[in-house]
């Protein structure tokens, strides 16, 4: 059962665990890790996409159902969320700044009147224990540009792109939520997060496939964007680390920022990569590459999270880094 000071108690297990946008990036080391930890898990995926078998390891194909899920279809979103839920974890999202830039209403419409959508359905199964805990992942770039300092939960919001605003919304449209129907819910604020599999439009993976690039063609030269930026970033899997821990011990109407509390500025982490790499590479400023509105500095407080839950991150930043270049 619920207790004032979690989602649930100490002894408490939640069994069985919807994972929306279960094959996308962070889904595919999430589901794993619920699986060891003795979950049963559906993995709602959007038609079309890489088969969850393929990439998932053949001891746990038996042990996820994965549903069609698309979350503009009303239908589809309440075929996906149904009894028995214990919780959801809601990933699915436009996660990218260049595609939602690309389409701010689409944006719009899949984040933040996704999540709405979702919720409803989740606030549908609400019986005496209060239904599924329900967390909702948002992102670190809501703070937008700040005071050269670790963001807290409680600074203001000041989206700066299209993408942080439509965050912004699935806060809001989450929040709204739990005011109104008491559904045990949570909001995670994960900052900056890498690691192998990372699709190359974000920005670690491309300077590491640029930097490798480079070294076997035997360039000197590697084109990069603003590399000004301070950024404080993460190995995905002690992102889905916090998010299990959230599961637990998360109190609902809470926001967790999930980070390191470190920064590092893009110049470094470029500098660093290449070290990994044994590349005597330099970065060349490309104005293709320049991004509008970038945040100068974007590092989290993860106070809150560690006394709620006792996460802390277990890889280091070069440890994530040579994963990354390896693979």
């Amino acid at each position: 059962m619920p207790t004032s000071s979690g989602c649930a108690d100490a002894d408490e297990v939640v069994v069985n665990i919807l994972v929306t946008g279960g094959d996308g990036f962070v889904g595919r080391h999430l589901v794993p890790r619920l699986l060891e930890t003795g979950h049963t898990v559906v993995a709602a995926c959007r038609p079309g996409g890489e088969p969850v078998r393929s990439w998932l390891a053949s001891r746990w194909h038996d042990q996820v159902e994965v549903v069609p899920f698309e979350i503009t279809d009303p239908d589809s979103v309440r075929a996906a969320v149904r009894a028995p839920c214990d919780a959801i974890v809601h990933l699915a999202a436009i996660a990218s700044v260049r595609e939602a830039r690309q389409d701010p209403g689409r944006a719009w419409i899949v984040n933040a009147a996704g999540t709405a959508r979702l919720i409803e359905a989740a606030a549908a199964l609400r019986r005496g224990n209060g239904g599924p805990v329900v967390l909702v992942v948002s992102s670190a770039e809501v703070y937008g540009s700040g005071p050269a300092t670790p963001r807290r939960e409680t600074d203001p919001l000041a989206p700066q792109s299209s993408y942080a605003a439509s965050k912004v919304g699935t806060e809001m449209a989450a929040l709204e939520a739990w005011r109104r129907t008491g559904l045990r819910l949570v909001i995670a604020r994960p900052f900056q997060h890498t690691g192998p599999g990372q699709a190359p439009e974000y920005v670690v993976p491309a300077f590491a496939q640029r930097v490798l690039a480079a070294k076997r063609s035997g360039s000197s030269a590697v084109p990069t964007g603003n590399l000004d930026p301070v950024r404080d970033l993460l190995d995905v899997r002690d992102v889905a680390e916090a998010y299990l821990a959230l599961l637990q011990r998360g109190v609902p109407g809470e926001v967790y920022n999930i980070a390191r509390g470190e920064g590092i500025s893009l110049h470094d982490l470029f500098r660093r990569l290449a070290a990994l790499a044994g590349a005597r590479v330099e970065p060349v400023p490309d104005p293709s590459l320049m991004r509008s509105g970038d945040i100068p500095y974007l590092v989290g407080d993860p106070g809150k999270l560690r006394r709620a839950t006792g996460w802390s991150p277990r890889y280091s930043l070069d440890q994530t880094l040579q994963e990354l270049v390896n693979a």
